[in-house]
């Protein structure tokens, strides 16, 4: 038996969206409206605000021309430990230094947890490892924070997401900009979610069940399972590699498809699409009982 977040994909589409943006409510320097502008011109079709201990309400958004997007309430709790971004939130939770009592907040309101930039700071540790193994609850982690490249450590966390998932930990990766400059903070990386009910709740819905990849630039065209078999094809990839447990890469090719049969005995199975540059895809893993 698995658990495959791509089955069954129809009667939606594809919408690009970013959920870790800051406005000059915490410490951006853009306003909301700015904000919103910057991204729908990038052509993204939900976003969500995130300043620090400072919640973006629906009733905020009202006064908003969203241009199309659509707008998730929600924060960035930051005070007194590892960020974490409450998506879909219903009210600001208090920054509990427990971070635990943090997830139990957020699941007890509304919403989903995600631990924030992991690999930030000189000593790439902002969020321990064995934080990360002893919270339980929490969506998943993103494995790309944009801002990170221009600061220490690494945007780069899909070390982590690796060890977590082959403890058995369900967990999805998010690509986010966390942006905070009014230039040459966007479009770094986005969460790209087969939608079918365009409204917040479906945005927070689809995303909860892992039907979306997180991408720095390469475009997923295709992901099939059957019988086993699973193919996958992103039309601007130059190498698409097959990583299962404890980060082993069980198959790659060059190119823009690869196609693989399921491993046994493995927890997980997920794909990377690298492109030109520094561009990339990474699909949610493809889960299996152990």
């Amino acid at each position: 038996m698995f658990y495959n977040p791509y089955e069954a994909l129809s009667n939606g589409r594809w919408l690009i969206g970013n959920l870790h943006a800051h406005t000059t409510a915490s410490d951006g320097e853009s306003s909301h409206q700015e904000v919103v502008d910057e991204y729908a011109k990038r052509g993204h079709g939900f976003l969500m605000i995130s300043d620090h201990d400072t919640y973006a309400s629906a009733e905020l958004y009202d006064g908003i021309d969203t241009d199309g997007m659509i707008l998730i309430p929600g924060t960035e709790i930051t005070a007194g430990g590892p960020h974490l971004l409450h998506v879909g939130a219903g009210r600001l939770v208090d920054p509990d230094p427990e971070r635990q009592r943090v997830v139990d907040s957020i699941n007890a309101d509304a919403g989903f947890a995600i631990f924030n930039h992991p690999n930030w700071q000189k000593r790439f540790d902002h969020c321990p490892q064995e934080l990360l193994e002893s919270c339980s609850g929490y969506l998943g982690i993103e494995i790309y924070n944009g801002v990170i490249s221009r600061l220490e450590g690494s945007a780069y966390a899909t070390d982590r997401w690796d060890m977590l998932l082959s403890s058995g930990e369900r967990l999805w990766g998010f690509a986010n900009d966390d942006s905070h400059r009014a230039e040459g903070d966007t479009g770094h990386g986005w969460n790209v979610a087969y939608v079918t009910d365009e409204s917040p709740a479906g945005v927070i819905d689809t995303l909860a069940r892992g039907r979306f990849y997180a991408s720095t630039g390469v475009t997923i065209t295709d992901i099939e399972v059957e019988a086993g078999h699973v193919t996958i094809e992103a039309v601007n990839a130059e190498r698409i590699v097959a990583i299962t447990d404890h980060g082993i890469r069980i198959a790659q090719a060059d190119g823009a498809s690869l196609s693989v049969d399921a491993p046994t005995r493995a927890g997980y199975l997920r794909f990377e699409c690298w492109g030109a540059g520094e561009s990339f895809a990474w699909t949610q893993p493809i889960l299996f009982d152990r």
